[in-house]
């Protein structure tokens, strides 16, 4: 069993004080894989307190320095990359393959794309008779989820470093290794001590007493919007900044005489990569009526192929959901669908065929979903794909648009169709014939999506304070 039974505070990995020991399940087995330690108040206090004493010198570092130092992280990184793989794989049921090509690597693209905006970051500019500026924004909190944990992590990590922060970091208790390996790495390449700690933990315990922390100047969080809402209020007391990416239930239009065959593939892989554990997983088909019958013919062979598999072997099939309450809440959403009256096409309650362990999902399609039903409102996190007809296209963006959600929404047809219609989506990301983000473009959403933005120089300047400063000599 891995064993990271300490957090890392000031430099230094040290014992909890009075935290208790958490076992992380392989959801592929459903035995334990992974032991840490749930911190406490306490550990969040004195990991506060060795940023704010780091904050006071790092904060003052040139632009060179923090250059030289993602520049070190960047290759120690790389020389990593195969542990955070495995833990990542282990410990929320990522295929290895899919862990060593696409997991472990979204963290370093963050590194690499934090490291040229901050090149290219302008840091002062002249307004009339005032200068503007904008500096180091104070001590970091960081929570984050376990469906992508080092894109998330690192999304947050690397900016407050370049900007010139101080940090705490809490990565879900599901998926911790990969977040105590970072720590590993960011040691290595000699980040001082007090300006990266990591305190493993749950959200009721350290998420909460990092969010109502008078301390913190920032939380950044990253996970559902239930959550959100607890942090955001939690925090409100002490007035800090609250910095949010959360829940997502993104439309794929199919825009009317698409080239099914074509725009699908790209598009629908969305909602199975990750065993549909993406926030900006394009779950929702919305399909002319003319072409419902073939879509639905199309979609269906694509779940039919999509195999269920060991996350240690190396191939092309999904693995687990992350946990049994994920693999419960799906399969209530399943039946749910049943139950309201869409059409089940293929897929549906149960394990595959075969498996009588493990949180593994059947590959799903439902059709003649309508846009009222659950299965069409919440957030599946599952390889669960619906398909809802529409009339005309002023129909289907208003079904598209028709959520609480609006961090993605994709649309899969001619190019030069679909960049008329992107500017109707009510979505931060809006993608046309893919469903991938870029890591050196702004990622964050609308509505209760949550609220700033990530990557490139949006996510630095969003972990920078902005200061005006009038009388300056000539």
């Amino acid at each position: 069993m891995n064993s990271y039974l300490n957090h890392y505070i000031g430099g230094a990995w040290v014992a909890s004080e009075g935290g208790t020991t958490h076992h992380v399940i392989d959801p592929a087995t459903e035995q334990p894989v992974t032991e840490i330690t749930l911190g406490t108040a306490a550990d969040v206090d004195k990991a506060v307190a060795a940023a704010r004493r780091a904050f006071e010198t790092f904060s003052q570092t040139s632009v060179a320095d923090r250059q030289a130092l993602l520049s070190r992280i960047i290759a120690v990184y790389k020389t990593r990359i195969p542990d955070l793989a495995r833990a990542i794989s282990q410990e929320m049921g990522a295929p290895i393959g899919l862990a060593s090509a696409a997991q472990a690597p979204a963290g370093l693209a963050h590194f690499a794309a934090t490291l040229k905006a901050l090149g290219e970051f302008t840091f002062e500019e002249t307004i009339g008779k005032a200068r503007v500026v904008h500096e180091p924004l104070g001590v970091v909190a960081m929570i984050t989820p376990w469906n992508w944990p080092l894109n998330q992590i690192c999304a947050k990590v690397a900016p407050a470093l370049a900007a010139g922060d101080t940090m705490i970091l809490k990565p879900s208790e599901e998926a911790p290794g990969c977040a105590a390996i970072l720590a590993e790495i960011l040691d290595a390449a000699g980040v001082p001590a007090g300006v990266f700690n990591l305190v493993q933990g749950d959200g009721p315990g350290v998420g909460a007493a990092l969010s109502a922390h008078r301390d913190v100047d920032m939380v950044s969080f990253t996970g559902s919007t239930r959550a959100g809402i607890a942090i955001a209020q939690s925090a409100a007391a002490t007035v800090k900044r609250v910095h949010q990416e959360l829940g997502g239930k993104a439309a794929n239009l199919v825009l009317e005489g698409a080239d099914l065959a074509t725009v699908l593939p790209p598009t629908v892989s969305g909602v199975l990569a990750n065993s549909g554990q993406s926030c900006i997983a394009p779950t929702r088909l919305l399909v002319h009526d003319s072409q419902v019958a073939e879509a639905t013919a199309f979609v269906k062979a694509m779940m039919e192929q999509t195999k269920t598999g060991d996350p240690a072997e190396m191939g092309m099939h999904i693995g687990p959901v992350v946990n049994k309450a994920q693999f419960d809440k799906i399969q209530g959403l399943i039946q749910s669908a049943i139950d309201e009256g869409a059409t089940l096409v293929t897929g549906g309650v149960g394990r595959p065929d075969g498996r009588n362990a493990g949180f593994y999902i059947r590959p799903t399609l439902f059709a003649d979903v309508t846009p009222d039903m659950r299965i069409a409102q919440e957030e599946v996190f599952g390889p669960v794909a619906t398909i809802t007809a529409y009339g005309d296209l002023d129909e289907g963006v208003r079904i598209a648009n028709d959520t609480a959600y609006g961090l993605s929404a994709t649309i899969s047809g001619d190019p030069q169709a679909a960049a008329k219609v992107a500017p109707r989506l009510r979505a931060g990301l809006v993608t046309i014939n893919s469903w991938s983000p870029d890591a050196g473009a702004p990622f964050g959403g609308y509505k209760q999506s949550g609220n700033g933005r990530e990557n490139g120089r949006y996510g630095l300047a969003d972990f920078m304070e902005v200061k005006t400063v009038v009388g300056l000599p000539g």
